[in-house]
């Protein structure tokens, strides 16, 4: 299955255009601005250098500067569509992030497009056409798959409280489907009335929990559902902000089953907000002095999203954890073999 999803990628996104870029792996950029890194270092972690003020000395170490493993190839993505209109990111990116969630690995692989001259909503019809793609192609390329996981997933609910749900017929719906989109305020409306009794309670300005987003997707839609403009003090320094100084031109696109599987957004082109957005965040800016020159001298809209690519296996295999759709899951507390 791993590898008909990857061919799946390479065709829809070759078939339409986009050029296919390898973007690092090391960087000394935080790219998402939440510290959730993993440094590399050549130092003796027994004899780290010191400067004189008792900092870390990082001019001794390898790279001559404070590096960590990517969690996302998206600010590099941005160089090229600028250049060549639409690329494609595919690789393995890090997060150290301290999640035990059948939802989160440490290691995992990423889809990043970022395509020129095209806005959110153009970005959420590419999300929808993408996930749409993926699951017909899984159905016309690994039916015998499929049908397998199918009678696991049944026998596996046999004897037990647990609920049975067809996870093929959803993907059928799913594939069917037209993605409804509705905002994020209004999101946190339907949730507010729903009468349903949530373990978080939705407020505006607050991320949406897993929860919230399954009950949108399974229960009030009953379908597909795109989510855009968030709060911007949920969302990562790039996002193109919205006039009314609350909102940025964000989307999550939620499917029943897992409910998030895409996030994505309009970026930011205008220089002046976004070193406003991020002297607000407290971010270096010397480091992002590539990233900002892409605005200094004239730029263009352009929107991109983020897929994990084990999130995707999750949902079209129907498995429970994403542990269980790669070889060697990397976790807290856990890097065996």
């Amino acid at each position: 299955m791993r590898h008909h999803l990857a061919m799946a990628t390479h065709k829809f996104f070759g078939d339409r255009g986009f050029y296919y870029l390898n973007s690092p792996i090391l960087t000394a950029v935080d790219a998402e601005g939440a510290g959730e890194m993993f440094n590399v270092t050549t130092f003796d972690l027994q004899k780290v250098p010191h400067t004189k003020e008792g900092q870390v000395d990082y001019k001794r170490d390898y790279f001559g500067k404070a590096t960590s493993l990517c969690v996302t190839g998206q600010l590099e993505g941005e160089c090229f569509a600028m250049g060549m209109g639409a690329v494609y990111t595919f690789g393995p990116t890090f997060r150290a992030e301290n999640s035990n969630t059948p939802r989160h690995l440490s290691e995992f692989w990423m889809i990043e497009p970022e395509v020129a001259f095209m806005d959110l909503e153009g970005n959420a019809e590419l999300a929808a056409d993408y996930v749409k793609y993926l699951i017909k192609y899984a159905f016309d390329h690994a039916s015998e798959e499929l049908e397998a996981l199918r009678k696991y997933h049944q026998f596996s609910a046999k004897g037990t409280n647990e609920k049975y749900e067809n996870h093929l017929e959803i993907l059928e719906k799913v594939a069917a489907s037209d993605f409804e989109q509705i905002t994020y305020t209004k999101a946190i409306e339907i949730l507010s009335q729903s009468g349903k009794k949530f373990e978080f309670k939705p407020e505006w300005g607050v991320e949406l929990q897993t929860e919230h987003e399954r009950y949108l997707a399974e229960e009030y839609f009953k379908g597909p559902v795109t989510v855009t403009d968030y709060p911007k003090d949920c969302k990562a320094f790039y996002m193109k902000q919205n006039d009314d100084g609350k909102t940025v031109r964000a989307m999550d696109v939620l499917v029943p089953g897992v409910g998030e599987i895409i996030g994505g957004s309009q970026r930011e082109e205008d220089i002046d907000k976004l070193i406003t957005r991020m002297d607000q965040m407290g971010m270096e800016k010397d480091p992002l002095w590539w990233y900002l020159d892409l605005r200094r001298f004239g730029t263009a809209p352009h929107s991109g999203f983020g897929l994990g690519f084990e999130r995707a296996l999750r949902y079209v295999t129907g498995m429970k954890n994403i542990r269980d759709v790669i070889p060697f899951p990397r976790t807290p507390k856990n890097c065996d073999f």
